[in-house]
């Protein structure tokens, strides 16, 4: 029998959906590449946070004892300021009775402050060699500590021997340095301290082409004179006898303001400066040394009052306010200036969104935990409680019963567009029915014979609807008015039935507060790689799931491949909706909240074919992301909701809002932060943690092949799903998330169909 849907014109206006597709259309590539592109910045932001912590590129090389037969004599026996002038090499000397304060492989926020404040309870300046990468880290302490008048040095950015490193790695080291510099306090120095660095005398045949190299950029090497070893923690009384130097010479002195604990530097380093002022020792830094050495003596410590001339005077003007104190520092300016403060900005989100998410992911996977082992829990409960005493041998009676058998006919709804392939096997396995059916197949303006097609097949209980193509939700409507019983079981074009599916599936309608049951789906085409991971999807991501929703009366979703409603009450909630692109998600929660329950059943079996390429696959899972969002948002008001709608918005939601939208989102972020831990930091502990996740997922996958009777041999392709498969699901979200968040709106999207899925004969045994 034939019923052809009378159209009101000639043309059908286009419906809201479609009207938004061709707009939505021209969006999606970019909103791709817009995923993409955030999943990459989170990525670059760990790299960059992994490079500041000395986690990427780090190399712990230290050279020690080499020659130095090629290193001149005239510089072994020099002082510790090293220059080049045309490549010449000169060395200085500090003034006798004068101290120049040094501290190295700062700033931190916790010692260079107290640092800092000693010196100006003493009217000291002193010179900081920092690390690039703790300037980009403290900016405001840098900022600071030039601003009292201190001056600042180079000290490389991820502090290296650079004895060890190329040319490429010293400019970078050098110019990523000065970047950190300009970006927190505004400066550039020409002052360098090598790491692992400390007298002249030390410098050998490795280290002595780095020093011509890095004279012959314009930097003054500074070494040292008198070192603390304030870094041992000897005891205050030490690290000031050691840092004095003997016979009333002048030196160049090491301390620290990082590297651990530094309180013993700051109890001595007041008690130090006392007692070499208290000697007549004149306290500077290593441009005043130098401007002393060259005849100016103005403007080279806090105690000289004003700026001194020549070239430090106008250095210094408006950074320090100290002239000769800061001469080798200039103002940043130009690109110089704007990369720098680009470079600041990110380490200051890195700094910020790293740790964030650290913890964030650190709860979010103790909630995936918490989930498995529930969902264990509930499924085992379920399980035993809808089996309780079925025969091993048979799907009879039992003690579990959901009242009176239901023997009364339904109508099974079949929306079909451009079905041909599958049409005649999903009518012929409905033939097949042990439980009384009318079929109703519901033909949304196919161009490819799917109704000639049923039509030949010379059912008596098939009825044929025709329509002009309106969308699935328009078929479904349609056949829901069409139907003759009280009953519809709603079904896929390309759905394949078990003879008595049906009857398992209406079951549950003999308990009357039941409004819709939810069937066992299963992948029928899952020979194939792609298929056989959706295989495992299909049946620990879904069917699993299931289970604990059903216990926990908040069934999100009934599947479109097999589901089951009350007539009456599908058409009281206003029958399927175009609102959203999930209608089967639509309608499930609309159900929930007129007071309905929503059961699963599990022994309702349906084979249906799952999409043949990752082009299609991809096509499906974005459509299903972004129509549950539609429908979760759609249905908000349930939150606040009272009796059953807010019990679906209280317990439902979350649950559904936590584990299909968020945990998935940041997902790639454990996966991202895992591989970057095998890379950069610990390779068997990271590697052992994701082994310890992936047998956790294999118990659940394992317990839920148990409780489907499916064979354990698909779960050996677990551990290539979670590299491969699982990463473009959590990508097809991403492009969800991003379509909902830029207001995008999707069409119906058919996918190619093969027809290979037939009778389940076998299918899964």
């Amino acid at each position: 029998m034939t019923t052809t849907t009378p159209a009101r014109g000639r043309r059908r206006a286009p419906s809201r959906m479609e009207r938004a597709a061709g707009r939505a259309a021209a969006f999606q590539k970019p909103r791709v590449i817009l995923a993409l592109l955030l999943l990459l910045a989170l990525t670059s932001v760990m790299l960059l946070d992994g490079y500041l912590r000395s986690e990427i590129g780090n190399d712990a090389r230290v050279r020690d004892g080499a020659a130095y037969d090629k290193v001149p004599s005239r510089i072994l026996d020099g002082g510790p300021l090293l220059t080049f002038d045309h490549g010449t090499a000169t060395t200085q000397s500090v003034p006798d009775r004068t101290i120049v304060l040094t501290f190295d492989d700062g700033p931190t926020a916790t010692w260079t402050p107290q640092v800092l404040k000693v010196l100006e309870e003493n009217d000291v300046d002193a010179t900081f060699f920092m690390v690039g990468s703790m300037i980009s880290r403290y900016p405001g302490v840098v900022k600071s500590l030039v601003k009292q008048g201190n001056e600042v040095g180079i000290h490389t950015f991820t502090h290296v021997d650079l004895s060890y490193q190329s040319a490429a790695r010293l400019q970078r080291e050098l110019k990523q340095t000065q970047l950190a510099l300009a970006g927190a306090a505004g400066v550039t120095t020409t002052l360098f301290r090598a790491p692992y660095s400390s007298e002249i005398d030390a410098v050998d045949n490795y280290s002595w082409p780095v020093y011509q190299e890095i004279g012959d950029l314009g930097y003054t090497s500074v070494f040292v004179d008198t070192d603390s070893d304030d870094w041992k923690k000897p005891g205050v009384s030490k690290i000031v006898r050691w840092a004095t130097p003997k016979k009333n010479k002048g030196a160049i002195v090491l301390m620290h303001d990082a590297g651990g604990d530094r309180s013993q530097t700051i109890s001595a380093l007041g008690t130090y400066i006392k007692k070499m002022k208290a000697k007549g020792y004149t306290f500077t830094t290593v441009s005043g040394a130098q401007a002393m050495l060259n005849g100016n003596r103005s403007g080279v410590g806090r105690q000289s009052g004003s700026a001194g001339a020549g070239a430090g005077a106008s250095a210094g003007a408006g950074i320090g306010g100290t002239g000769a104190a800061q001469a080798a520092q200039h103002q940043a300016a130009g690109a110089t200036l704007y990369e720098g403060r680009a470079l600041v900005y990110a380490v200051a989100v890195a700094e910020w969104v790293v740790p964030a998410l650290s913890w964030f992911l650190l709860v979010v996977g103790i909630a995936v935990m918490g989930r498995f082992g529930m969902m264990l829990v509930l499924a085992r409960r379920h399980h035993r409680q809808r089996n309780r005493g079925r025969g091993k041998g048979g799907r009879g009676g039992g003690r579990f019963s959901w009242g009176p058998a239901v023997t009364r006919p339904v109508s099974v709804i079949v929306p079909a567009y451009n079905e041909k392939e599958c049409i005649a096997n999903t009518l012929r396995s409905l033939a097949k029915s042990t439980h009384p059916i009318e079929i109703v197949v519901v033909d949304d303006g196919s161009d490819d014979n799917t109704s000639e097609i049923a039509e030949s097949l010379g059912m008596p209980n098939v009825r044929v609807v025709r329509q002009e193509n309106a969308g699935k939700p328009a078929a479904l409507n349609n056949g829901v008015r069409n139907a003759r019983h009280d009953i519809v079981v709603m079904m896929d074009g390309d759905t394949v039935f078990e003879p008595d599916a049906v009857h398992q599936l209406v079951q549950p309608f003999a308990d009357p507060e039941i409004g819709a049951v939810a069937g066992n789906a299963k992948v029928g085409n899952r020979t194939t790689l792609i298929g056989a991971w959706q295989h495992i999807e299909y049946v620990m991501g879904f069917n699993l799931d299931r289970r604990m929703y059903d216990l926990l009366r908040c069934m999100p979703t009934i599947p479109g491949a097999i589901g089951a409603f009350r007539r009456d009450a599908v058409l009281g909630v206003g029958g399927m909706s175009e609102d959203t692109l999930a209608e089967d998600t639509d309608i499930t929660i609309a159900l929930h909240r007129a007071g309905w329950r929503v059961v699963y059943q599990e022994h309702a079996r349906a084979w249906t074919e799952a999409p043949g390429s990752l082009r299609q696959l991809w096509s499906q899972r974005y459509r299903w992301s972004y129509g549950t969002m539609q429908a979760l948002w759609k249905h908000r008001k349930s939150l606040t909701d009272k009796g059953p709608s807010g019990r679906f918005g209280r317990v439902g939601m979350p649950l559904v809002v936590l584990f299909q939208i968020v945990t998935p989102v940041f997902a790639p972020l454990i996966d991202v932060f895992t591989g970057y831990s095998m890379v950069f930091v610990d390779f068997r502990a990271a590697l052992l943690a994701w082994l310890a996740v992936l047998a956790v997922q294999l118990v659940c996958a394992a317990y839920a092949f148990r409780l489907d009777r499916e064979k354990y041999r698909y779960l050996a392709m677990l551990p290539l799903q979670q590299l491969a498969y699982r990463q473009m699901m959590y990508l097809v979200l991403i492009h969800s998330c991003v379509t909902a968040l830029t207001g995008g709106r999707l069409r119906w999207q058919k996918l190619k169909r093969t027809g290979e899925v037939g009778t389940p004969a076998g299918a899964g045994r």
